[in-house]
């Protein structure tokens, strides 16, 4: 039996992944020993592990020594933290872990949760195509924005998840009120913004798992509907409802260029997002070593569905954690074929769709 520790496992993603966990253990008969961690004690109960276990934020000076605790007292081999702010904070500590030994399976600290604009600078100084973008530190920013890259435009928070603070705004006026919003309502001061040129065009993700800077797999998809995008002034609500896997070579360069532009030895898992502008060019908005939320589920889903277990991406992440390799030979691109759409929907559960093929995965 294996032991591992998963921290912000309340959280969409995290109970994802213990989920897809959960799955290999049937499909290989081997069992896994799953401590979760999470600093909301509500959303915890959702987590499908064997001890849950209520934590501070990761801000909190406890978070680390409680993660040691927990992982001297059950004898945890592996340690994964999920949600990104987590991960950061573990990667900047391991040191802090040596003596426990402990195996973490984490890109370095700088590659997790990345500023926006030092990730636009990082790929546009490797040539990768990145949206025109003007920082702000002052109103005057935002005229310049316009006057320089035209309207509409994209405006969004530098730091932070899910479309932060992003708004599609057409005149400098509209911009400024929204910065002022922010600020008056003390959720972001005015250097908390980039102002960005808008991409119309299609939205897309590439994700890839990558050891000791070699790419081990990854697949390509499209987001067609986000949660309750008639609630959000952005229509971004962060994780969509309704997504599609797809194939193109093109994407999958540029996916690598971008992870390679900001780490140039890649080591876990990777989110890329990118956007088409109006002639279908592809734009790199976002490169960082996390997890995206539906990445395990995915997973799940496929090894489900088709009951093939190499295609769970969270079980082969485990395994190449402690092992340093994977049990089948997984492609570099497409691990899961194109044209397979992930529809959810709150409290109602997970349907995955191929032609006239339909599985209720939850």
């Amino acid at each position: 039996m294996t032991n591992i520790l998963v921290t912000g496992s309340g959280g969409i993603g995290g109970v994802n992944f213990i989920r897809a966990l959960r799955l290999s253990e049937k499909q290989q008969n081997k069992k896994l020993l799953i401590i979760s961690t999470d600093h909301n004690p509500y959303y915890l109960k959702f987590s499908g592990s064997d001890v849950k276990l209520v934590s501070p934020r990761h801000d909190d000076d406890s978070f680390v020594p409680l993660l040691i605790k927990l992982v001297e007292k059950y004898n945890i081999e592996f340690l994964h933290p999920h949600p990104s702010s987590e991960a950061r904070v573990v990667s900047e500590n391991l040191a802090s872990f040596k003596k426990t030994k402990v195996k973490t399976y984490l890109p370095k600290p700088t590659s997790i949760m990345p500023d926006k604009l030092e990730i636009h600078d990082a790929l546009a100084k490797k040539h990768v195509r990145v949206p025109k973008t003007v920082e702000i530190t002052s109103f005057e920013d935002i005229d310049r924005a316009f006057s320089e890259i035209g309207k509409p435009l994209w405006i969004r928070a530098k730091r932070g998840a899910g479309g932060r603070l992003g708004l599609k705004v057409e005149t400098p006026e509209e911009a400024k009120h929204w910065v002022e919003l922010n600020r008056l309502q003390h959720r972001a001061t005015v250097a908390d913004f980039i102002i960005q040129e808008y991409l119309p065009g299609r939205d897309l993700a590439f994700d890839s798992l990558w050891f000791k800077g070699h790419l081990v797999t990854s697949y390509c998809r499209e987001r067609l509907e986000y949660f309750l995008k008639h609630i959000s002034l952005s229509g971004i609500t962060g994780t969509p409802t309704i997504a599609r896997t797809f194939v193109d070579e093109k994407v999958n360069r540029i996916g690598v260029e971008a992870v390679k532009a900001i780490d140039s030895e890649p080591h876990g898992f990777f989110s890329t997002d990118i956007k088409e502008d109006a002639s279908g060019n592809c734009v790199v908005t976002e490169v960082d070593g996390k997890w995206h939320t539906t990445a395990p589920l995915w997973g799940y889903a496929f090894a489900k569905a088709l009951n093939k277990l190499e295609l769970n991406i969270a079980y082969q992440y485990l395994r190449l954690a402690l092992n340093g390799d994977t049990d089948a030979d997984l492609p570099n691109y497409n691990l899961f074929p194109a044209d397979y759409y992930l529809v959810r929907q709150l409290d109602a559960g997970v349907i995955l769709e191929h032609e006239d093929a339909t599985w209720r995965i939850i």
